[in-house]
C-alpha cells in the first residue's frame, strides 16, 4: 500500500507539471509576435500557478473528502475548494501579469493588447473557473475510477479466499476436543441421569447438524444462532458445573437481525476454552447484543486474562475476522481486549 501511494504521488506530480506546462505552452504559442522573454515567463509562471493552485485543492480534498460515502456535505467541500482554488488561480495570474508588465522588458504591441485582457476581471474569473473546474472534475473522476478498481481487485482477492475461508470455518466449528469432552461427560452422566444424558446427546447432535448445514450460507437470524449457543453452554456445564455462569443481555429487536453463522458461537467457545477452563474457581461469560443506529453490536465478556498461547492456532478468531472481511469488507470490526480483569470481544456489523 505504501509503495502504491508513493507511485501515485510521483505520477500525480509528473502529470501536474506536464499538463500545466502543455496548457500554458499551447496558449502562449497560439499568439503571434510574442517575445522570447514573454514566452518563457508565461510558461514557467503559468505552470507554477496552475500546479500550486490545484495542488492546494488536492491537499484539501484528500484530507476532507470521504469518497466511500460521498454526500451533500462532501459536495459542499468540493465546491468550497473549487472556489478557493479558482480565486487563488485568478489572483496569482493577475499579480504575476502586473509584475511582468511593470518591471519586465518593454512590451510589444501584441503583448500590450494581451495585457488589456488581464485587466478585465470577468475574463480572469471565467478563465480561472474553466481551468480549475476542468481540473477538479478530472481529479474526482480519476479518484473514483481508482477507487472502483481497488474495490474490484479487493473483491477478487476476497473471492479467491472464499473456499479456504469456508474450509477453515468448518474446521473451527467442529472442535474435536469439545466433541470428545462432551461425549465423555455424557457417558458419565448416563450413570446418574439417563433422561438428562439423552437430552444432552440431542443438543450435541443439533450442534453438529448446525455446523455442517450452515457452513455454506452467509446469514442467519440472531435467534437461531442463540439456540446453538444455549446448547453449547448446556453441554459445557456438564463439565464445569457451577464454575460456569452464563448471562445473556439480548435486545428483543435484534433477534430477527441477520448475522454470519457461528460468529457468536465461536466467541462463546473461545471465552470458555481460553478463559473459564483456565480458572480453578471458574467465572462468568456475559453475552450482550444490541443495535446502535445502523450497526449490530455483539459483545462477549468473560472472566480471565487475555493470554493467547503460541501453540494455539487461533483458528476460531481467524475464522471470525476472515468471514467479517469477506462479507463486509472494512465496514465491520472485531476487537479483542482485556479490560478490568475481563477479556472483551467486540464485534460491530453493518445492518445495511
Amino acid at each position: 500500500m505504501e509503495l502504491t501511494n508513493k507511485k501515485n504521488n510521483h505520477t500525480f506530480w509528473i502529470l501536474q507539471i506536464l499538463g500545466w506546462g502543455f496548457i500554458n505552452s499551447f496558449s502562449i504559442f497560439a499568439l503571434q509576435k510574442i517575445s522570447v522573454e514573454m514566452i518563457v515567463y508565461s510558461i514557467v509562471v503559468g505552470t507554477f500557478i496552475g500546479v500550486l493552485s490545484t495542488s492546494l485543492v488536492r491537499w484539501y480534498l484528500k484530507r476532507s473528502i470521504r469518497f466511500d460515502s460521498f454526500g451533500f456535505a462532501e459536495f459542499l467541500k468540493v465546491a468550497a475548494s473549487f472556489f478557493v482554488g479558482a480565486g487563488l488561480f485568478g489572483v496569482l495570474n493577475y499579480f504575476f501579469g502586473y509584475v511582468y508588465r511593470e518591471f519586465g522588458p518593454e512590451l510589444t504591441g501584441a503583448e500590450m493588447q494581451m495585457f488589456q485582457y488581464y485587466d478585465k476581471v470577468w475574463i480572469q474569473i471565467m478563465n480561472a473557473f474553466f481551468l480549475i473546474g476542468a481540473w477538479t472534475v478530472t481529479y474526482l473522476v480519476i479518484k473514483l475510477l481508482l477507487k472502483l478498481n481497488r474495490d474490484r481487485i479487493e473483491r477478487l482477492e476476497l473471492n479467491t479466499h472464499l473456499k479456504q475461508a469456508q474450509l477453515n470455518t468448518l474446521k473451527g466449528q467442529i472442535n474435536p476436543h469439545f466433541m470428545f469432552n462432551s461425549l465423555n461427560n455424557i457417558r458419565g452422566l448416563m450413570l446418574e441421569d439417563v433422561d438428562k444424558s439423552r437430552e444432552m446427546l440431542t443438543k450435541l447432535s443439533e450442534i453438529l447438524r448446525y455446523s455442517l448445514t450452515k457452513n455454506n450460507i452467509n446469514a442467519i437470524s440472531v435467534e437461531e444462532e442463540l439456540e446453538m449457543v444455549d446448547n453449547y453452554i448446556d453441554l459445557s456445564k456438564i463439565q464445569f458445573e457451577d464454575r460456569l455462569e452464563f448471562v445473556k443481555e439480548v435486545g428483543q429487536s435484534t433477534l430477527t437481525l441477520q448475522i454470519p453463522p457461528m460468529i457468536i458461537q465461536l466467541l462463546v467457545e473461545n471465552a470458555t476454552k481460553h478463559g473459564i477452563s483456565n480458572l480453578k474457581k471458574g467465572g462468568r461469560i456475559v453475552l450482550n447484543i444490541k443495535q446502535e443506529g445502523e450497526l449490530l453490536v455483539i459483545e462477549v465478556r468473560n472472566t480471565g486474562k487475555l493470554q493467547i498461547g503460541k501453540s494455539t492456532t487461533q483458528l476460531g478468531l481467524k475464522n471470525i475476522r476472515q468471514r467479517l472481511k469477506l462479507l463486509y469488507a472494512d465496514n465491520a470490526s472485531f476487537k479483542l481486549n482485556e479490560i478490568a480483569g475481563e477479556v472483551v470481544a467486540h464485534i460491530k456489523i453493518p445492518l445495511t
